[in-house]
């Protein structure tokens, strides 16, 4: 598995936008065959804080996710609601075994 976490600071007067638009590509996204699993949170303390967690299958999977007409859509309507731009992380799956993902 490729995980990639997604930081991102949000406006305080965009948050409730953010969220509509973020669940909706979230909602594909899990649709998608190269994603074993896609959340969304959202920090307890600092509600403009959020993070994506993206579990892919490979790490070929990322690149096809932002091929898709869904998360276009979504990258071009967030852009605007962004404190600053977004930061990811890139990692590599210990545990559990790739196999118990699905």
């Amino acid at each position: 598995m490729y995980i990639v976490q997604v930081h991102i600071r949000v406006k305080a007067d965009r948050i409730d936008d953010f969220i509509k638009a973020t669940k909706e590509n979230a909602a594909n996204s899990n649709k998608e065959e190269g994603i074993a699993r896609f959340d969304f949170l959202q920090d307890m303390t600092d509600p403009t804080k959020f993070i994506l967690i993206e579990t892919y299958r490979t790490d070929q999977d990322p690149a096809k996710h932002k091929e898709t007409s869904h998360y276009k859509v979504w990258r071009n309507r967030v852009e605007s609601m962004m404190m600053e731009p977004r930061q990811s992380v890139r990692f590599i799956n210990i545990y559990p075994e790739d196999n118990g993902w699905d």
